[in-house]
């Protein structure tokens, strides 16, 4: 082999060993064939007072088993992201007509009867939460004592402080939680249920009636 055909069998070796992004879809199955197809002719042409370096070939060898680890590598989490995907669309759709809780302000009366929550940060002595119609009027009440840290969920059984039923339709929340004489960060949570499951861009959302589109980590609470 001349030394100009043997550098360009070099070039094309190196060439192989290292695909441009729009060219390396299938590494594992076309550079493996290509890199040994010049290896061994590189060997049988090869000048026998110019014979091929070892060590360049080992390097070759071993970027091959880089480039090949690499792309089963990619292909296996491949996998395992789709597998996972799956799953949770699996999860997801079981949830369609459950109640959750997740992040709102707001909670609904019907027929009497009303479900929300709260979520403290700390444990407190003491969490009040208040209800006001839409003037902005208190309606109800509720203290808590003890309240835990977490989650906890509540049902309001829609009468007023002065035991008279107030009527259906969205009353806002407000919640005040203390230890001590220090103050505990508290959110309040609405309820809604669950009506279907839908996928985007952003992942999988659930539509709950009432709060919108959500995504899993929004809920706080599975009623």
């Amino acid at each position: 082999m001349t030394p100009l055909t043997e550098k360009a069998a070099s070039a094309d070796l190196l060439a192989s060993m290292n695909p441009t992004k729009s060219t390396a879809t299938s590494v594992a199955s076309v550079s493996e064939d290509r890199f040994l197809k010049l290896l061994v002719a590189q060997m049988k042409n090869q000048d026998p007072l110019n014979p091929l370096d070892n060590a360049e070939i080992t390097s070759q060898l071993a970027q091959l088993s880089t480039v090949t680890g690499i792309d089963k590598l990619n292909a296996t989490l491949e996998a395992m992201m789709g597998s996972t995907k799956s799953t949770q669309s699996l999860q997801a759709a079981g949830m369609i007509g459950r109640g959750v809780l997740a992040s709102g302000s707001t909670v609904n009366l019907s027929a009497g009867e009303a479900q929300f929550g709260v979520e403290l940060s700390a444990s407190a002595d003491r969490a009040t939460v208040i209800i006001r119609d839409s003037s902005g009027r208190p309606v109800r009440h509720l203290d808590l004592v003890p309240s835990p840290a977490g989650v906890v969920a509540l049902r309001w059984d829609g009468l007023t402080d002065a035991g008279v039923a107030a009527g259906d339709g969205a009353y806002a929340l407000e919640v005040s939680a203390v230890a001590g004489e220090q103050k505990v960060s508290a959110t309040t949570l609405a309820f809604g249920v669950v009506t279907s499951v839908s996928g985007g861009a952003e992942g999988l959302k659930l539509n709950v009636k009432g709060l919108g589109a959500l995504s899993i980590n929004d809920i706080r609470q599975i009623l």
